[in-house]
């Protein structure tokens, strides 16, 4: 069986160690399956990680989802896109044997921001998430009961691509629906920052972000 069989172009590496946790790894725009490696050695060395490709092409450059412009989502293609990549969760847990239940996804900007809507709209999908630069994809009616989800976001107060408010409007919407939301700020923009990797690690450390062992 080859990558592209179960839907995406990705990486998958095993856990060092059975039971221990799944990192799904979501990419930025123009990144690609092989861009957040390096943030799971960082963040869990141990753990397996899977890591697809947005199949989304916007001017050459992978995403998950369309947009119509800058913080502008086409909604209907982020709700297809979002059930798509669940699907490919189940379907490559069944086929490389990891627990499902025991994934923790790991998203950066648009990686971010489908991992936000697959907890909102598939939240038997993910029960934990990593959130670096997110926003809100989008409000599901009525929110899903997320009372044994719980999420890390980490946003840049001085981000030119999402305002601080929308990064707290998402933070709430989360909490609406019942998830436990860590919040961390960072003073500088939409990089990632060492203080990000620290922080999200200490989270995971610290069983907030634990399904499963590390």
């Amino acid at each position: 069986m080859t990558p592209r069989d179960l839907g995406f172009e990705h990486v998958y590496r095993p856990a060092a160690l059975p039971d221990t946790r799944t990192l799904l790894l979501l990419h930025g725009t123009g990144g690609d399956e092989h861009d957040l490696m390096p943030l799971a050695d960082a963040l869990a060395p141990r753990a397996g990680v899977l890591s697809p490709r947005g199949k989304v092409l916007e001017r050459g450059m992978p995403r998950f989802f369309r947009r119509i412009k800058e913080g502008v989502f086409d909604l209907d293609d982020l709700r297809l896109r979002t059930h798509e990549l669940a699907r490919f969760v189940d379907a490559a847990a069944s086929s490389y044997g990891f627990d499902r239940a025991r994934v923790v996804a790991v998203g950066f900007s648009n990686g971010a921001n489908i991992a936000a809507s697959m907890v909102l709209l598939e939240p038997g999908v993910l029960k934990r998430a990593i959130l670096f630069r997110a926003m809100v994809p989008i409000v599901p009616d009525p929110l899903p009961s997320l009372t044994d989800t719980r999420v890390f976001m980490a946003n840049g107060r001085g981000d030119p691509l999402i305002p601080a408010a929308e990064a707290e409007r998402l933070a709430e919407l989360l909490r609406q629906a019942g998830a436990s939301v860590i919040t961390d700020w960072q003073p500088g923009g939409h990089q990632l920052t060492r203080r990000d990797l620290d922080q999200a690690r200490q989270w995971l450390d610290s069983g907030s972000g634990s399904n499963s062992k590390s």
